[in-house]
């Protein structure tokens, strides 16, 4: 695990957001990123090696972690070795890199891809961005909030300036191409498990009799699988915080979007609100599931998810929290367990199954958020504490749960 650190503050969201290819934020955007930084690090260098750990290497090759990290040292030759037996580590997902010229090396680095697509370096500052948000808590953040008289969203415009609005409202662009695009989209998904493509299937299937509360949860889930099916071959996707669970927010988000008929604008909102939540959640426990399990990926999507509807929805700071609470809640515990280290199954279906309890977190923190005990805060300590208790084969590296089943 991470070495404890002290917390003063917490990152951009556009460290959160952020758009590019699947399947995984740890081990693919994580990687690749690393690889260009060691690049940039060693212009003069004609070789490369990586050696991977942990999760990195044990679901390295469903992922393609390796061909990720071959292709992005282009034309010079770059040796992956998978280790297996490592313990020692800082972090699940490490990667050591070294750098040769005329066979010499001349340089070495360790790299833990530590979710999201952000990458840190023991000791180092080399990749290490500034804090924006000086306050690291919801609690702080509320009190800000009220003092000021400010929604969640214009807190953090205020923290981050003018450049945080149209950087969500691109990101918002892609996640909609995305949807679009998996809709529409047919076929075997990669990988060798033979599992079919039904974003389209769902999307069309209406019934007879299809009940108002059917077709919510249909489109819903359509809109769910349609962004993780496009992550899961490779597409271009947006962290929502994870590669892993980025059909969560946007498929929320559209299908109100279709229904109630929100402008762009307010939807950018609402993402800036998700945003304040999942960062929370990245500062104080993890958005890893190598670290903490898929609660600290499709629980921490589903939390800010429920926070982005209740701001769509205008309720109050005790309603967003109890929303976000509830998400994270029913989540604890959850295992990162997906078969052959693909990220398929569970992780598609479980995608539009978090779409739908987001939705329904909102509905019950409309009702009951004024008898509420317990704090959004808490419930991201206890999900820190129960990833680190959850058994090594429960965190992302398909030797426990459903993985070790064999299709």
């Amino acid at each position: 695990m991470t070495e404890e650190k002290k917390i003063t503050g917490m990152k951009s969201l556009m460290e959160l957001y952020k758009a590019g290819r699947g399947p995984s934020s740890s081990h693919t955007m994580g990687p690749e990123k690393a690889c260009k930084v060691f690049i940039e690090k060693n212009p003069d260098a004609d070789s490369f090696k990586v050696i991977l750990y942990g999760s990195l290497s044990k679901t390295g090759k469903g992922h393609g972690t390796d061909s990720v990290i071959k292709k992005t040292f282009g034309e010079k030759p770059c040796e992956v070795e998978f280790n297996f037996t490592e313990a020692n580590l800082p972090h699940p997902n490490t990667m050591d890199m070294y750098a040769y010229s005329d066979g010499e090396k001349i340089d070495e680095l360790r790299i833990m891809s530590v979710g999201g697509g952000r990458i840190e370096v023991p000791g180092s500052d080399l990749v290490e961005t500034p804090d924006v948000y000086r306050h690291t808590t919801f609690a702080e953040i509320a009190d800000y909030c009220r003092k000021k008289d400010i929604h969640l969203w214009q807190y953090a415009e205020e923290m981050e300036g003018p450049k945080l609005r149209p950087y969500i409202a691109e990101m918002w662009e892609i996640m909609k191409s995305c949807i679009r695009a998996g809709i529409n989209d047919e076929g075997i998904l990669p990988g060798g498990l033979e599992v079919v493509k039904r974003a389209k299937q769902l999307h069309g299937s209406m019934h007879i009799d299809e009940s108002p509360e059917t077709r919510e949860n249909r489109m819903v889930c359509a809109y769910a699988f349609a962004v993780s099916e496009q992550n899961a071959c490779g597409e271009q996707i947006v962290t929502a915080p994870t590669c892993g669970a980025s059909g969560v927010l946007p498929a929320v988000l559209y299908y109100q979007q279709k229904k109630r008929n929100y402008s762009d604008e307010r939807i950018v909102e609402a993402l800036e609100t998700a945003g304040i939540i999942g960062n929370l959640i990245k500062t104080n426990a993890s958005i890893s599931g190598a670290e903490c399990g898929c609660q600290a990926e499709v629980g921490s999507a589903c939390a800010m998810a429920s926070a982005a509807l209740a701001e769509l929805f205008h309720l109050d700071f005790d309603k967003i929290e109890y929303a976000a609470e509830i998400a994270i809640e029913h989540h604890l515990g959850l295992t990162c367990d997906p078969i052959c280290g693909l990220v398929q199954i569970p992780c598609i279906e479980r995608n539009a199954v978090a779409a739908m309890r987001a939705i329904n977190a909102v509905s019950l923190s409309s009702f009951l958020a004024d008898t509420r005990k317990m704090t959004l805060d808490n419930v991201i300590q206890v999900m820190k504490e129960t990833g680190r208790d959850l058994a090594h084969p429960y965190r992302e590296t398909s030797e426990g749960g459903l993985a070790k089943i064999k299709l």
